[in-house]
């Protein structure tokens, strides 16, 4: 368990990159160990704050301890020649290394960018619209999170690139966008983290879509849940922040929080539980989602224990994601095969309100696609696919088959096989690949 567990804080305080020696010194971490810290938080974002360092952290269990892997830059993250030309880097020079280890990194993974919409001729800033009936919306000034996942997919929103951020200045595009996209129902706000802004700043993102009768749901991105839950119940507007809540669920709407919580620790602190029973107690509703990492929750046992955790705090399990091919992919990837074996093996402990969990996932280019099982035919094997969302409403729900692979981590890496319809089969040709 972690050093300090009963500790609870409630003055946020966060620690980056240049905080890093003060870490190793106040948790003993060994020297070889804080170097390749350094050296790749100089491409990947690091942020942490008190509250994950002091209750969720086991140092005795350092590096191996889950959360630290979660949260703290490690050794095989870069490339050995990535690491090498950092080392040897400079100045400008160094700054050149970093801009090009980075495009390497697949930065926007699964086309995200193509997802930006346009009107008027002009994409929409701090937009994107990638199935017919919701639209993320990325506000400017929530796109930081309390503390950042090593494994993010949205890792290049962190690392002060204005060309890959999305970001919006504030609601107008998105208000806009709406009142000519009636088919929009669904508005996610995400990040970065929308809890990190203000309750006033949240709630002048958020009003202007009770104006629009056409949005029946509203949703919230967040980590906030597991890496600081003071904001819910202790922080100086957390009282706002339930009003807001109670005031969108009295409009009508149907107001999520989806928590991204990726192992069990992180629901099994006092704060967390009481940020949960706060929200819920709004009238929100509270979904649990995470992407299967490696080093971090590959276990039955542990993503079994996470599900039933969030079933017993009142979170709704919803979706066992696959790490997307994006960033350390390398590091954190686990094999298809694997991930479903995981995914069966935890559901079957579930109890029937609990088993409304989706898995293993992959967020595609094409859609979402869930790995439903292992065929086995006259000698051969194939993954039972099937699309969940897809960009083209008329491929959600249709099933299909891809050749076996013990190996294969990602859609890109499977042979998708010929006998599927025309039309699926040219999504798959057309959208699947890394750009």
């Amino acid at each position: 368990m972690p050093a300090n567990n009963t500790l609870e804080s409630t003055r946020f305080r966060a620690y980056g990159p240049r905080h890093l020696d003060t870490i190793a010194r106040r948790y003993g971490l060994p020297p070889d160990l804080l170097d390749s810290m350094r050296s790749t938080s100089l491409v990947l974002p690091f942020r942490v704050n008190d509250y994950v360092l002091d209750n969720l952290i086991d140092w005795r269990n350092v590096p191996d301890d889950p959360i630290f892997q979660l949260t703290f830059p490690q050794p095989g993250m870069l490339t050995g020649e990535d690491e090498r030309q950092l080392a040897v880097s400079t100045g400008s020079g160094r700054r050149e290394v970093v801009t090009a280890i980075r495009g390497r990194l697949n930065p926007h993974p699964s086309a995200q960018a193509s997802n930006v919409p346009v009107q008027g001729g002009e994409a929409v800033p701090g937009l994107q619209h990638k199935y017919r009936e919701t639209v993320l919306y990325f506000p400017g000034q929530g796109q930081t999170c309390h503390t950042y996942c090593t494994y993010c997919f949205r890792w290049a929103q962190f690392v002060g690139d204005p060309g890959l951020r999305f970001a919006a200045a504030d609601p107008s595009g998105l208000i806009a966008y709406l009142r000519v996209h009636p088919e929009v129902c669904d508005v996610l706000v995400t990040g970065g983290d929308p809890m990190v802004m203000s309750a006033d700043r949240l709630r002048s993102h958020l009003t202007p879509l009770l104006a629009l009768d056409t949005v029946r749901t509203i949703r919230i991105g967040t980590k906030s849940v597991a890496y600081w839950p003071h904001r819910f119940t202790t922080d100086s507007d957390a009282g706002e922040v339930a009003r807001l809540f109670e005031d969108i669920v009295a409009s009508g709407r149907h107001l999520a929080v989806m928590a991204h919580v990726s192992h069990p620790r992180e629901l099994a602190t006092g704060p967390a539980r009481r940020a949960l029973r706060r929200i819920r107690a709004t009238g929100a509703a509270v979904y649990g989602q995470a992407p299967l990492i490696a080093h971090v929750n590959d276990d039955a046992t542990v993503i079994g224990d996470l599900w039933r955790s969030e079933y017993g705090a009142g979170v709704v399990p919803y979706y066992l994601f696959v790490a997307r091919d994006t960033g350390p992919h390398g590091y954190f990837k686990v094999p298809l095969a694997k991930a479903l074996d995981i995914f069966q093996t935890a559901y079957r402990t579930l109890p029937g309100l609990a088993r409304t969990v989706r898995g293993p996932v992959m967020s595609a280019s094409p859609g979402k696609v869930v790995v439903d099982g292992v065929e086995e035919t006259s000698g051969d094997r194939h993954f039972q696919l099937r699309m969940v969302q897809a960009r083209d409403p008329a491929l959600v729900g249709r099933p299909f088959r891809a050749r076996y692979s013990a190996t294969a981590a990602w859609l890109d890496e499977l042979d998708v096989v010929s006998a599927v319809p025309r039309d699926l089969a040219a999504a798959f040709r057309s959208t699947a690949s890394r750009p």
